[in-house]
């Protein structure tokens, strides 16, 4: 018997969208194509209530073979050590310095910081 299995790997965060696209470029990731019915994801924005329209945003890898991003804003700050952060490996023939390794520093309420660990692996966390 064969059966697919997908899944999809959710953060909690204060801006979605911002987080969103930092994988999308770390993983060379992309926006998905707006929900059916709406020719642009701002078109699918404006038609939900205010206290949603940057309630989430997700991002997916273009051959299919990754996992989809899924980002939810939560109102509560971070309270605790963190219980997710991904480690990308890169191939000998990448260049570290095509993935983003840092935070721009412009969201306080993330206080994300990048760093490097070891040749080939680049994490993302959040303090």
């Amino acid at each position: 018997m064969s059966s697919t299995r997908q899944f999809q790997v959710t953060f909690d965060c204060a801006e979605p969208e911002r987080l969103a696209r930092f994988w999308c470029e770390a993983l060379g990731y992309v926006v998905p194509p707006p929900p059916e019915g709406f020719a642009a994801w701002e078109d699918s924005r404006s038609a939900r209530p205010a206290e949603r329209r940057d309630a989430w945003f997700a991002c997916v890898d273009p051959s299919g073979v990754g996992p989809r991003l899924y980002v939810q804003r939560v109102p509560e700050g971070k309270a605790a050590k963190n219980r997710l952060h991904l480690d990308v490996r890169l191939g000998p023939d990448a260049s570290a310095e095509q993935v983003p390794r840092t935070h721009d520093g412009s969201c306080e309420s993330e206080r994300m910081e990048g760093c490097q660990h070891g040749p080939g692996v680049v994490q993302q966390k959040w303090a």
